[in-house]
């Protein structure tokens, strides 16, 4: 879940490589809409997004029985400590800085598959 066009395009090039099946949002509440309908095995998400920030959509997510489990992988240039705490604090899994390159993503999404 990205606003950034081109962010949402790189992500899904380097994933759609390794076959993953992708459901795309551009922002917090059509996240927690699609998250609870689809069900999805990992959620990446941004943390700049209109409508609702990553942060806030992380705290709903963990709210769902649905969603409550889901490994949540925040992707934000929001490198400062105060943020990456406000992310785990929110229920994030995971905190991934940008610009990051594919090998780390795909690293961080196996891991997070059990793969």
């Amino acid at each position: 879940m990205d606003d950034s066009l081109t962010s949402l395009l790189s992500q899904q090039l380097t994933l759609g490589e390794d076959d993953y099946d992708i459901v795309i949002a551009r922002n917090g509440k059509e996240a927690i809409a699609k998250a609870v309908a689809e069900r999805p095995d990992l959620i990446l998400m941004d943390v700049v997004m209109p409508a609702m920030d990553g942060f806030q959509a992380c705290r709903w997510l963990r709210a769902f029985d649905a969603t409550k489990t889901v490994p949540i992988i925040m992707m934000t240039t929001r490198s400062d400590q105060t943020s990456i705490k406000i992310g785990f604090a929110n229920g994030c899994t995971d905190y991934l800085i940008k610009p990051f390159d594919s090998d780390t993503l795909l690293m961080k999404v196996r891991t997070h598959l059990g793969e």
